[in-house]
């Protein structure tokens, strides 16, 4: 006797859609621009896929989710996409295994690693031992500033993408707030109010600044980023501020800047100055002449020294011990 031919096993839109995790629309939209998948219709004229479109779905979903375009890899059979999906297995597994090479590795190549890998944890514990065995003043300059640059660079290239930016900005920034908590200065000097400019939403630069000035015994009240003008120039006046300390990413076109530097230079007390950080765009233009350009966080001692020698850095210093005297009479 003939054996009866067993039907052929379909599968509902809805059913495709919780198996590979694509969404009926985005199923429809290729349908439409790219032929595939191509389904057919029951009876009620609902559409039905068969077992091997589905298994196609499957691969060229795992090939999106490691970064391929769709316009790339639905259109090509199966055979070339289960090359393409051992390639993907084959290099997730290599940069497994840089991870576990690295994870001991306090480099910058070593932390860029981790970064790209998501490794938080791994990540945080290689930033604390750094911190631990540089000290906070080398831990800036020679990691955390670096490493922020490579991340950015990174980014750039494609090699990152903003899931791995914030995780290692929420790591750094971590990281540098519990090292600014343990350096105690109370009646430091100069006063400087520290923020950022209302479309600068990078605050990275603003705490290794803080770190820095914390080190130098500079007196710090940080306002956190995106500080509207008018409210920068509040929190001088409130604070008796001597400095204005404000973190510029190159992101930031020269006009915008150089507009919210004027506007806030028409709000200051006039014996404010502005200490302009990070990478302000800013070429051969003029500047307020209350603002320095600080590009290097190296050279801040001298300029903290200089504000300390001059007759208002040496006002602001008599100031706590001329204020203790009036309490004791």
């Amino acid at each position: 006797m003939t054996e009866p031919v067993q039907p052929e096993v379909q599968m509902s839109i809805s059913a495709v859609e919780r198996d590979t995790g694509i969404s009926k629309d985005t199923l429809r939209v290729w349908e439409r621009r790219y032929g595939f998948p191509d389904p057919e219709r029951d009876s009620n004229g609902e559409r039905i896929y068969s077992l091997e479109q589905v298994s196609r779905l499957r691969l060229i979903r795992q090939l999106l989710d490691a970064g391929h375009r769709p316009g790339r890899v639905i259109g090509e059979p199966m055979q070339v996409l289960r090359v393409l999906a051992d390639q993907v297995r084959v290099s997730a597994s290599s940069a497994r295994e840089r991870v576990r090479e690295r994870a001991t590795d306090p480099s910058i190549d070593g932390l860029l690693v981790l970064v790209a890998a998501r490794d938080a944890s791994r990540l945080r514990a290689m930033l604390d031992m750094t911190l631990l065995r540089l000290g906070l003043e080398s831990f800036i300059h020679d990691c955390a500033s670096p490493l922020t640059r490579a991340v950015g660079e990174a980014w750039a290239r494609g090699e990152v993408g903003i899931p791995e930016e914030h995780l290692f900005s929420e790591a750094l920034q971590g990281v540098l707030r519990e090292a600014i908590g343990r350096v105690k200065v109370e009646h430091g000097s100069p006063r400087i109010v520290l923020t950022t400019l209302p479309t600068e939403a990078h605050g990275l630069g603003l705490l290794m600044a803080q770190a820095i000035l914390c080190l130098e015994r500079c007196q710090c009240l940080s306002f956190g980023v995106q500080l509207p003008i008018d409210e920068i120039a509040a929190a001088a006046t409130f604070h008796r501020a001597d400095i204005v300390g404000l973190s510029c990413s190159s992101l930031m076109g020269t006009n915008v800047l150089l507009d919210a530097l004027a506007d806030l230079d028409a709000r200051l007390s006039p014996d404010v100055r502005v200490w302009l950080g990070g990478e302000p765009q800013v070429g051969s233009r003029r500047l307020p002449s209350r603002v320095e350009v600080v590009t290097d966080l190296r050279n801040v001692g001298a300029r903290i020294r200089r504000w300390r020698e001059s007759d208002v850095g040496s006002r602001g210093e008599l100031a706590p011990a001329v204020a203790a005297m009036a309490r004791r009479r």
